[in-house]
């Protein structure tokens, strides 16, 4: 049995865990994490030493009970379509159904999304045969909204490709913009009513400042990287996601889930390792960051822990930012 966890303590430590997608499903808090492999194998920006290749869900009553690990939820050889990498996931509920999304690189390489589907909120889940249609990229995170309509938010520069669907196909190629460009943002979908595919074409969202003005691609304090997360505050639309090479975590805000989204601030200093992906969620009445570092492994950034931590807002609807280290 795993010990009750603690803020800013991995929440499991039998297995190592990443990129967690944090739900209230059934009155309880569920965890739904990437699974990094024990292996000892070489970095590169390209993310070849993430080699994940199944999910285990994690739940717990609530922030005062321990952590139970459901074992395999979903493993590679059972999607079809995929030939590695089963990278960061997310779920949603809908349908009386609970579905879990999560990109992988199909048999060419090139990273889809796709879905997966089971009757409860701990799997195991059942993959659908091909991926999302019109699927790119990676991190997918779903957003249900007030008025029952999901939205998908994806995508990831480097090793997640995003660069190179600039032009609407795949070019191996392609490069990011100009440092003086505006950045890439992340893209949003409307997803169908069956939760299986995507109603439009994605849209990319602008990210801007307090004028208005486009997040330059060289801007790599506040430019979007990877790992969006949306969440609603008092009436408003919270896009949060990873700076990559500057480790941040940011958000920016607006008034329609699909932006424009105005810069707002940093929500997590730089964690221990490379790499930055969360999520937040309410649970009664407070609201909560999950995040990963890599202290278990001692600093290996393929080798990451999952955490939470207390997520605090100011009056005016700022979100007060984290250091997870305090004796730092």
């Amino acid at each position: 049995m795993n010990s009750i966890p603690k803020p800013n303590q991995p929440l499991v430590t039998h297995i190592y865990t990443a990129d967690p997608s944090a739900h209230v499903f059934e009155g309880k808090i569920y965890i739904y994490p990437s699974h990094d492999l024990d292996h000892d194998g070489p970095s590169n920006d390209n993310g070849d030493q993430y080699a994940m290749e199944d999910y285990h869900i994690l739940s717990m009553e609530n922030l005062d009970s321990p952590v139970v690990d459901h074992g395999e939820a979903l493993h590679l050889r059972d999607v079809p379509w995929a030939s590695q990498q089963l990278w960061a996931p997310d779920a949603a509920y809908k349908n009386n159904t609970y579905y879990l999304f999560f990109p992988a690189r199909d048999k060419e390489g090139i990273f889809r999304i796709g879905v997966a589907a089971s009757a409860s909120p701990s799997g195991p889940f059942v993959a659908e045969p091909d991926y999302i249609p019109g699927s790119f990229s990676i991190d997918p995170a779903v957003f249900i909204d007030e008025d029952n309509r999901a939205y998908m938010y994806f995508g990831g520069l480097w090793g997640g490709q995003l660069e190179k669907w600039q032009s609407g196909a795949f070019n191996p190629e392609a490069e990011g913009p100009a440092l003086d460009q505006p950045a890439l943002g992340p893209r949003v979908a409307l997803l169908s009513e069956d939760m299986l595919s995507f109603e439009e074409q994605p849209q990319e969202i602008s990210i801007v400042d307090e004028d208005g003005k486009p997040i330059a691609a060289g801007d790599e304090e506040r430019r979007y990287f990877e790992g969006p997360w949306l969440h609603k505050y008092n009436g408003l639309y919270y896009l949060s996601y990873s700076t990559g090479t500057t480790h941040k975590l940011v958000y920016a805000v607006s008034e329609h889930p699909k932006g424009p989204f105005t810069f707002k601030g940093e929500i997590l200093s730089p964690v221990i390792g490379w790499t930055t992906h969360h999520s937040i969620v309410q649970f009664e009445e407070k609201w909560y960051l999950f995040y990963h570092d890599c202290s278990l492994s001692e600093g290996v950034n393929h080798k990451r822990c999952v955490k939470y931590t207390e997520l605090k807002y100011n009056a005016d609807g700022t979100i007060q930012p984290i250091n997870p280290y305090p004796e730092r």
